[in-house]
C-alpha cells in the first residue's frame, strides 16, 4: 500500500514553480585548496556556481594554509555585492593526518540565519568511528521559506565504505532529533551512492532507503559526474518529514551541469571539479514568524549572540 510520503513524492513531481525560491546546493569541489583558489578561471566558475545558491555545502575542501576559502569568499562578495555571504567550516576531518577534508557551508546573510552547529561525535556504542568524515551539522532559520527552519547534515562518504556510512546517517538523524527536537532534516553531499559503491541488492540494509519516511530527491538515472565516460548518481539529497517534503519546489532537485551552462569543455570543467553540484529549491513563504513559530525567536536570539 502506498505510503503518505509516496503521494507527497507524486505531488513533488507534478506541481509548478513559484516566483521566489530558496536554493540549497551541495558541491564536491575536488581538492579545493591554494592551487584552485589562485586559478582565475576556476575561481570565476566557482563563484558563479556558489552565487546561485542561498546556502551551498562545499566538500573536499583541503585548505591546509587556510587561504583558499577566504579568497573564495572575497571573490564571491565582490561578484554579488547585493547578496553578502558568510561561511562556517568544520574542523579538518579524516582518519589519517596525511589526508583530511573540511565541510564548508557558504550562505547568504540576507536569507539565512545560522542558529546552531555541531560536529557529530561518531562515538555511538557498538558503531564507533562509523564515518571517515563525520557530519558537521547546521541548524538554519530561513524566514522567507515555507518551512522556516531546518537542519542540514552533510556527508562525503569513503567509496569503499559508502553503504555503511549512508546507513549510519540514520543514527545521525536520531542524534539531531534528540539534540534539537526537530525532524526537519536534509542529508546532502557526495554519498558515492551509485556505480558499484552502493549495490542495489544492499539498499534494503540502508535505513535511509528502507525507512519510507525518507525521500531521495536525486534519482539513480541522474548523472552527477563531469566526465562524458561516466554516468553515476554519486551525489544525493535526502529529506525527512512530510512538512519538509511539502516545502520543496516540484522538479527542482537536480544536478547543475555547469559545463553546459557556462560553455566549458570537459577539460575546462574538470579543472573545477569532477562532480556537478546537486541542488533543490524550497518554496517561498511569509517572512513573518507568527504565533506558530515561537521557538524560532529563540533560534534568532541564539544565533545573534553566537555571532557577536
Amino acid at each position: 500500500m502506498p505510503t503518505p510520503l509516496f503521494f507527497l513524492f507524486l505531488l513533488y513531481l507534478s506541481g509548478g514553480r513559484p516566483a521566489s525560491v530558496f536554493k540549497i546546493c551541495a558541491f564536491n569541489v575536488q581538492s579545493f585548496g591554494d592551487s584552485k583558489a589562485r586559478n582565475n578561471e576556476v575561481m570565476r566558475t566557482l563563484v558563479q556556481i556558489v552565487s546561485r545558491c542561498d546556502i551551498c555545502l562545499l566538500q573536499e575542501v583541503r585548505d591546509t594554509k587556510k587561504n583558499a576559502v577566504p579568497l573564495l569568499m572575497t571573490a564571491l562578495n565582490r561578484y554579488n555585492s547585493q547578496n553578502q555571504y558568510r561561511y562556517v567550516a568544520s574542523e579538518r576531518l579524516g582518519r589519517t593526518s596525511s589526508y583530511q577534508e573540511q565541510y564548508v557551508f557558504v550562505y547568504r546573510t540576507s536569507s539565512v540565519i545560522l542558529a546552531d552547529q555541531y560536529q557529530y561525535p561518531d562515538t555511538l556504542p557498538g558503531d564507533m568511528d562509523a564515518f571517515s568524515r563525520e557530519p558537521f551539522i547546521v541548524h538554519l532559520y530561513a524566514p522567507r521559506t515555507a518551512i522556516k527552519e531546518f537542519v542540514l547534515v552533510p556527508q562525503h562518504t569513503t567509496p569503499t565504505n559508502a553503504t555503511k556510512e549512508i546507513d549510519a546517517l540514520y543514527d545521525v538523524f536520531l542524534d539531531v532529533k534528540r539534540k534539537w527536537k526537530t525532524e526537519k532534516v536534509m542529508f546532502l553531499g557526495d554519498f558515492n551512492a551509485d556505480c558499484g559503491y552502493l549495490a542495489k541488492k544492499n539498499r534494503q540494509k540502508v535505513r535511509l532507503y528502507s525507512n519510507q519516511a525518507f525521500l531521495w530527491l536525486i534519482g539513480d538515472k541522474d548523472d552527477t559526474t563531469v566526465r562524458d565516460s561516466t554516468h553515476c548518481a554519486y551525489d544525493r539529497i535526502v529529506v525527512h518529514e512530510e512538512s519538509f517534503a511539502r516545502a520543496l519546489v516540484p522538479q527542482s532537485a537536480k544536478p547543475f551541469n555547469f559545463a553546459s551552462e557556462y560553455g566549458l569543455t570537459e577539460e575546462q570543467a574538470l579543472l573545477v571539479s569532477d562532480h556537478y553540484p546537486v541542488e533543490v529549491e524550497l518554496r517561498a513563504g511569509s517572512a513573518q514568524i507568527g504565533s506558530h513559530y515561537p521557538h524560532l525567536i529563540i533560534l534568532i536570539v541564539t544565533a545573534f549572540f553566537t555571532s557577536t
